[in-house]
């Protein structure tokens, strides 16, 4: 469960609970069984026979050739913006046609997937469906017509508590690896008082412990072995790796099978829902058997059909029912998931000790995080409302528009009274709005051509508060910063002579500044201005700085002369009082004066660049090129390694001598949406091409 700083490498930890998805490692005691051509290492760890040995090579042939190294360029929404990072997983190809099996917190968020197979292949590959309530996802390669090498499974039903398994992944994002353990728990579970603290494992919202009950082993697993096989002694999937809790933890083989092929069919897994909180009995209860009703939510096909709290389900259809562990919860829940959605079903249970028996109608699951979407025009980023987000907002419905985040300083964030997290959109310009669909709809219809930002009334719920504030839509166009009035200058820069300088060089009264850079090929250096003078008057008139706040004290009295006027500087050089005569200039333009451009699509901001950045970086006058001002966080030009202070020389082959060819070119490859972007860059003293691949939103 990889997020922000981490976010491009990160698994979650929370009370020493590890999501093995991004590349931070964690470590255990398991035997590491490097793997070669030839023979696999036992060293370090306990010593592997021969058999063994024979065993693990035969088991690791047949899965290895189908094992991938999965890169992803995943979304987050943070700050009012789809934010992108890299991360890592494994996955592990299971048919002919290129399916590949990996972890929904791997792939199931994923902007771009590649595949990297162990003789260094790469293919890239597309989402099929991603179930966040298993962490399961299956992704496909997009070589067409090619047959892959595909690794089996086997019964994971059939592992026992100290059968050798081997994890196979890419820990770390490295080249694939193999890791020798034994399994440890055949059915691992989160410990209550962890969940209960918050500790649970969750995605997207959804409870994984839920439906899963893990196979625990001690094969060591890292940040990346996400989604990588956990394969028998006989070379078949037994599970697929997951977490770390101490032990290492695999969703069964069985479970991800099933759950792979729903994915593949339909894209999705249909799952039935009846709307109750269930829970063990109670360690005292004196029933039998049966699994307790703790809460029946509003609105929902058990509270339709009469379920209370504190009922006792003892069968559902034909199956009996009983909980009375936690390990046993996973199999009510699956049980009750696979109901046939909106086919009456008849419940049993205990109330005050008199059975009872009820007719329930399952409806279908909704997603508990409906998909996320930014909203640039708004500044925000924004979800619909699923029944069990509206339910926990104690909202009456799910009409209007949930705001995830707000980006500071955009329209929403400026808006007085400011929209913030959690607050629910509900009207445009007095029009109700259900959805984000609707949203998008209202707010392309008034943007689509408007010149500036368009004032928007909008309605809004804040908790039981109902108010309204004024979004200006739009994306404001960067400015002309216009041009300052030039003013006369002396082509060199200067420090105070402070008290300590003074006394340093032994006359403790001098004032002025002294000189610490003359412009080369300037009036000053043409005139015998040199580093090191001290300048202690202009035109007879004595400086008087003696402290850093004076700084500004010789540049005044300069730009109170014309352009072209001759001023003579008062010197002190090596002890020697020297005058020189020197033409002042126009100051040359300053950053903030320089042309700009911002790139939505990539998001990085440039300029044209001035004689100071010629100067400071010591680039010849007819240096060309636009430098880098910003690049967010999380955007294309960021995931690309674009960098403040980069100078781009061009784009695709096109040289961008300046702004509006950069803008150019930049439009031209948005029209045509290229697949991919090259810049060439100058970076201090290195001369590097920066290959970007974004993916484009379907016009």
């Amino acid at each position: 469960m990889s997020k922000r700083d981490y976010y491009r490498f990160l698994c979650s930890i929370v009370a020493g609970v590890l999501i093995a998805g991004g590349g931070v490692s964690c470590r255990s005691t398991a035997t590491d069984v490097p793997v070669a051509p030839s023979a696999v290492s036992s060293s370090p760890g306990p010593a592997i026979s021969a058999l063994q040995r024979d065993q693990i090579e035969q088991a690791v042939s047949k899965v290895k050739p189908s094992l991938v190294r999965i890169h992803v360029v995943e979304t987050y929404y943070d700050e009012g913006r789809e934010m992108k990072y890299e991360a890592s997983g494994s996955g592990v190809v299971i048919t002919p046609e290129g399916h590949v099996i990996t972890n929904h917190h791997v792939a199931g968020h994923a902007k771009q997937l590649k595949c990297t197979f162990p003789d260094k292949t790469e293919v890239a590959a597309e989402l099929v469906g991603s179930d966040p309530l298993t962490d399961i996802a299956v992704i496909q390669l997009k070589d067409g017509g090619k047959e892959y090498p595909v690794a089996e499974f086997g019964d994971s039903a059939e592992a026992k508590v100290g059968d050798q398994v081997l994890a196979m992944g890419s820990p770390l994002a490295l080249s694939q690896s193999v890791t020798l353990g034994i399994v440890s728990n055949t059915e691992m579970i989160m410990p209550s008082w962890l969940s209960r603290r918050g500790g649970g494992l969750e995605q997207d919202g959804e409870d994984v412990g839920s439906l899963v009950r893990w196979i625990g082993h001690d094969a060591e697993i890292y940040g990346g072995n996400s989604g990588g096989p956990l394969v028998n002694l006989q070379g078949k999937i037994i599970g697929i790796n997951e977490i770390k809790l101490g032990l290492s933890g695999a969703i069964p083989g069985n479970l991800a099978r099933e759950v792979a092929t729903e994915l593949m069919k339909h894209g999705a897994v249909r799952r039935a829902w009846i709307g109750t909180d269930v829970q063990p009995r109670l360690k005292h209860d004196k029933a039998p058997r049966g699994v307790l009703v703790g809460g029946v939510l509003k609105g929902s096909p058990a509270e339709e059909a009469g379920l209370q709290s504190g009922d006792v389900i003892v069968r559902v259809g034909e199956t009996a029912v009983d909980v009375q562990f936690m390990e046993q919860l996973p199999d009510f829940n699956r049980m009750i998931s696979e109901l046939a959605i909106d086919k009456p079903v008849y419940v049993v249970l205990i109330r005050d000790g008199v059975e009872k028996t009820v007719r329930v109608t399952p409806k279908e699951r909704e997603p508990y995080q409906p998909k996320q979407y930014e909203l640039k025009t708004w500044g925000l980023t924004v979800r619909d409302l699923s029944f069990m987000l509206a339910k926990e907002l104690k909202r009456k419905s799910t009409d209007g528009v949930l705001v995830t985040s707000v980006r500071q300083g955009g329209p929403a964030g400026d808006a007085k009274p400011v929209i913030q997290k959690n607050d629910v959109i509900v009207s445009v310009k007095g029009k109700p709005v259900k959805s984000v669909k609707e949203l998008k709809a209202l707010s392309d219809g008034m943007t689509k051509k408007a010149k500036a930002p368009v004032p928007v009334l909008t309605g809004f719920d804040r908790k039981t508060e109902q108010l309204v504030t004024v979004v200006k839509v739009g994306v404001s166009d960067m400015k002309d910063p216009g041009l300052e009035v030039k003013k006369a200058w002396l082509p060199a820069e200067t420090q105070v002579i402070t008290r300590d300088i003074a006394a340093a060089l032994g006359k403790g009264d001098l004032t002025g500044f002294r000189v610490t850079n003359v412009y080369a090929g300037s009036v000053a250096e043409k005139a015998g201005l040199k580093v090191g003078d001290l300048i202690l008057s202009v035109d007879g008139e004595k400086m008087t700085a003696s402290a850093p706040e004076h700084y500004e004290e010789l540049a005044a009295l300069i730009r109170q002369y014309k352009i072209g006027d001759t001023v003579e500087l008062g010197i002190l050089r090596g002890g020697k009082a020297v005058k020189l005569k020197v033409e002042l200039v126009g100051a040359p333009k300053l950053a903030r004066e320089m042309k700009k451009y911002r790139d939505e699509q990539f998001e990085f901001t440039v300029r044209d660049i001035t004689f100071f950045d010629k100067a400071a970086e010591q680039w010849k006058e007819e240096q060309k090129g636009v430098l880098v001002d910003q690049v967010k966080p999380g955007g294309w030009a960021a995931l690309g390694e674009l960098t403040a202070g980069d100078l781009i020389l061009g784009v695709d082959g096109q040289d961008t001598p300046e702004v509006d060819s950069l803008q150019a070119a930049m439009k031209a490859i948005e029209d045509k949406q290229a697949p991919v972007v090259v810049f060439k860059v100058l970076r201090g003293i290195h001369m590097m091409y920066i290959e970007l691949e974004p993916k484009w939103e379907t016009k």
